[in-house]
């Protein structure tokens, strides 16, 4: 039965019994702050064992990984809740490092391949984009200034109107950006890490559009959406305009959920710094 909760502590007690249960020899662990990592061996095929410190978006990755049998995304050999034995990708060098060298085209073409391969799995057993649109209203509910209440109110309304239109609703990766793209010498690039949801395609490159974050001057500019947004649309045959629409409303969504987190928001937040980018080319669109 899955608990409730975990801490540090607790994920590294749990890693001994899923490696013992699992047949892996473990060679090396590390942190992250959500996840316990071991990296090992299971007879002669290299693994990674991922343990979530603490129930949340991740919990049921093995679950979802397994729902889109390794297309496109990192095969899963076995899952608990919380737990997962993954195959190993080698080197593991992330997307990011692409944008980071000046080849941000090519990442985008990467994430569009990535996008194609995975299958349009139909289930209902995944929060919705519409369950989503919550943090909006928590974010309204509360007091907090930090985000401009124009720009909320306009997401907040688009984000709305875009779910009430969706068309052919499928399982999403629903976190698929620069950091949760690997390398794999074997496989090319493969998403690790998905978070969950059920929505229309065009919503899946919103995050995207957003990374990588900590150089927010390498993707919040117009010329910089406009030419992303006209690869992987092209390349996967979206609606722009959708597209596009969906990218302003979950960047103000993506701040509001830093807030949520305890962070501090503020004009140049690299989320705000892309909805003030998409805004003024919204009009240019068709209205979703």
């Amino acid at each position: 039965m899955t608990k409730p909760l975990c801490d540090d502590v607790s994920a590294r007690e749990r890693l001994p019994e899923r490696a013992r249960d699992w047949g892996v020899i473990v060679d090396e662990t590390f942190e992250t702050a959500t996840s316990l990592i071991a990296f090992g061996r299971r007879a002669k095929q290299s693994v990674a064992i991922k343990i979530g410190k603490h129930e949340g978006d991740e919990w049921r990755a093995g679950e979802l990984l397994d729902a889109f049998g390794g297309n496109g995304v990192v095969r899963v050999y076995a899952f608990v809740p919380g737990a997962s034995l993954l195959e190993r990708l080698l080197p593991g060098s992330a997307l990011t490092e692409l944008s980071l060298d000046g080849r941000d085209d090519e990442a985008t073409e990467i994430i569009a391949d990535v996008i194609r391969r995975m299958p349009p799995v139909r289930s209902v057993a995944w929060p919705t984009v519409q369950s989503w649109s919550l943090g909006f209203d928590r974010y309204i509910a509360t007091a907090d200034g930090q985000i401009p209440k124009q720009l909320v109110g306009e997401a907040h309304d688009l984000y709305v109107s875009l779910c009430d239109s969706q068309t052919r609703p499928r399982l999403l990766h629903g976190d698929l950006q620069h950091y949760n793209v690997l390398f794999d010498a074997d496989r090319g690039w493969i998403a690790i890490d998905p978070k969950g949801v059920i929505g229309e395609i065009e919503y899946e490159v919103g995050a995207a559009l957003r990374n990588p974050v900590e150089r927010p001057e390498l993707f919040a500019t117009t010329a910089v959406v406009e030419r992303r947004l006209a690869a992987l649309t092209s390349k996967l045959g979206l609606d722009p305009a959708r597209a596009l629409a969906w990218g302003f409303a979950q960047a103000v969504l993506s701040a509001i959920w830093d807030v949520e987190d305890g962070f501090a928001i503020h004009p140049r937040h690299p989320a705000i710094q892309l909805a003030q980018a998409i805004r003024p080319l919204l009009p240019n669109f068709a209205s979703p």
